[in-house]
């Protein structure tokens, strides 16, 4: 499913259910060995989903671990995104140099809780929202306004080690083409000598669930 949102270079993994015979390494284990169930269901299978990922890029299966804000520990080389919500869970992974950062999120497709939407959205962007609720379209413009600002903090946040606060980023979609650009609202980092104003991603909408991804390309990312 979000292969299709995908370029070809990165490698991803997916699952819609919770497999039973998952093990985890010493150091996960201890991640969640005060956890609820739920947690531990939704960090096992996002950590199975991190193996074959990793598979994907001829890559022996190690342990990934919550660091700085739960930024996943990856191994040297590697680059990636971790996802999970209701009936997903979801890993993209890539190479340091094809790849500079990826940012994935899924949420089901619903209404926002009330409230929500004033809190993460700028004045902009929810008239933006209208706009495109007039137009029609399936996605709920409101949750995926949240699931693509969830990419955009995961993309940038390897990039600076910093928070990211909701109104600091501005989005605006492109429902013919299934794209939203994210517009930064403070100064971002600067890589290879060029400052990052900006984040470019893609949406996809199916089977009651909205997945956004952003994947930046490093310099010696395939034409």
């Amino acid at each position: 499913m979000i292969e299709r949102i995908l370029p070809s270079y990165v490698s991803y993994a997916e699952l819609f259910h919770d497999p039973p015979d998952v093990t985890l390494f010493p150091e996960e284990e201890l991640v969640i060995s005060q956890a609820v169930d739920k947690r531990r269901r939704e960090f096992t299978t996002a950590r199975a989903c991190v193996r074959q990922a990793l598979a994907g890029l001829g890559l022996p299966p190690v342990p990934v671990v919550p660091g700085e804000r739960g930024q996943p520990g990856w191994p040297s080389g590697v680059v990636g995104s971790i996802t999970h919500c209701a009936g997903y869970r979801g890993a993209v992974l890539g190479r340091a140099g094809e790849v500079t950062t990826i940012g994935i999120d899924a949420e089901p497709n619903g209404p926002l809780p009330e409230g929500v939407l004033e809190v993460i959205s700028l004045p902009e962007e929810r008239a933006h929202l209208r706009d495109l609720s007039r137009h029609g379209g399936t996605a709920g413009w409101e949750r995926a306004l949240f699931c693509a600002k969830e990419s955009v903090y995961k993309a940038w946040f390897p990039l600076t080690g910093k928070w990211l606060d909701f109104e600091e980023a501005s989005v605006e979609f492109d429902p013919e083409r299934g794209t939203f650009a994210a517009r930064l609202l403070v100064p971002g980092p600067v890589v290879d000598g060029v400052e990052v104003k900006g984040f470019s991603g893609r949406v996809l909408v199916e089977d009651g669930l909205i997945i956004t991804a952003i994947v930046v390309p490093g310099p010696e990312a395939p034409e």
